[in-house]
């Protein structure tokens, strides 16, 4: 049983900087793979980053160059630096960790960028 607690969301200008932050629960969290999705209205949710155990990363093409995701492993919380903000970047933003056939979510938090 793995609890993931989004934070760091709100309404940003186009162009500014946000900082997510995913505290997860568990002893073990050093071990899982972990992810930033995100859901537009009316639209799917989509992968934006993705951080392994390893610390290997990976990014959706339309974030690339713009947001960072890192991780610390003693305080058992993933980043999701966002930078260059652009209007289609607001959507709810959810955490995901996975390890072997388990996977877990958070509740998101929602990140508006408007003027």
């Amino acid at each position: 049983q793995v609890q993931l607690v989004e934070s760091g969301g709100g309404l940003v200008q186009p162009g500014g900087s946000l900082r997510l932050s995913c505290a997860a629960s568990g002893s073990i969290f050093r071990l899982y793979n972990m992810g930033w999705y995100r859901q537009a209205p009316g639209k799917q949710r989509e992968l934006v980053a993705t951080i392994t155990s390893g610390g290997s990363t990976n990014y959706a093409d339309s974030v690339k160059g713009r947001f960072t995701i890192s991780r610390d492993n003693r305080k058992n919380t993933v980043y999701l630096q966002m930078n260059s903000l652009k209007s289609e970047d607001t959507a709810v933003y959810y955490c995901n960790g996975a390890m072997a056939s388990n996977e877990y979510w958070g509740q998101g938090t929602p990140v508006t960028v408007s003027s």
